[in-house]
């Protein structure tokens, strides 16, 4: 198992990176079910549990986590992965080797003693590896319901991510948190009902964008507009294009005759 090896300035330099990265590649990113994860940090250490369809995944959460919840997080990662981007150990990422089953236990042993403090979340994805958005069932591994229990104290939160191509130039992030979940006496019947809580929230995304009931979803970043001088120089070189293509009554044309 790798730990985490967190380092505040480079989480607090790398937020505005990915914050700049969301706003140059999408429209908008928009969350519902926003006091669900207010309300069980404020109670306890926080268990989230979502879906995996994108690379982007990680830096949404990321930014999301630190930047509008303000939580200290810790993510578990698949170790190889962790040995490739070394750098997100740093961000709080946790390598465990998924063949091993004891650097599996070891790994949640890990996650659950960073689960017993207020304002600490631990982020999961159950499935492992990106699946489309569409697939179902989505096919949780019981890891994160084994660490609910490991972690009673803890609040398991599940949500939803899907990104979405519509009017706009760029995609939008959809994001909704659902309900916190019951604790499980039996890891099958916790892995069950993540499984559900996500499917369910994944679901209510769909229903709104089906019927244009987006009211629920609250932009919490916007994509960065060009700069006035940006928007000035391509406005420039249009016009330069359309002044001199062949057959244009330009300047060149009028002193040649």
């Amino acid at each position: 198992m790798i730990p985490a090896q967190r380092l505040p300035r480079f989480e607090t330099w790398f937020l505005h990176q990915t914050c700049r990265r969301l706003q140059q590649t999408f429209g908008s990113l928009r969350v519902a079910g926003s006091s669900r994860v207010r309300e069980a940090s404020a109670r306890g250490p926080v268990l989230l549990v979502g879906n995996h369809t994108s690379w982007w995944d990680a830096l949404v959460c990321f930014y999301l986590l630190r930047g509008y919840f303000y939580l200290e997080t810790y993510a578990l990662m698949d170790a190889k992965n962790l040995k490739k981007l070394p750098f997100f150990s740093f961000l709080g990422a946790f390598g465990v080797d998924r063949s091993d089953p004891l650097d599996g236990a070891r790994g949640l042993r890990y996650a659950a003693k960073q689960l017993r403090r207020a304002g600490v979340c631990v982020l999961m994805f159950p499935q492992g590896r990106e699946r489309p958005v569409t697939e179902r069932p989505l096919g949780f591994y019981p890891g994160a319901a084994a660490l609910a229990q490991l972690a009673p104290v803890s609040t398991v939160v599940p949500f939803a991510l899907r990104y979405e191509w519509g009017e706009d130039e760029k995609p939008t992030i959809y994001v909704n948190f659902g309900s916190a979940l019951e604790p499980a006496s039996v890891v099958v019947d916790g892995q069950r009902a993540q499984e559900q809580a996500v499917t369910r929230a994944l679901d209510a995304i769909d229903t709104a964008l089906c019927t244009d009931c987006l009211d629920d979803f609250v932009s919490v970043l916007t994509a960065r507009r060009p700069s006035w001088w940006a928007t000035l120089a391509v406005t420039w070189l249009v016009w330069l294009s359309t002044r001199y293509q062949p057959g244009s009554t330009g300047r060149r044309q009028r002193k040649a005759r």
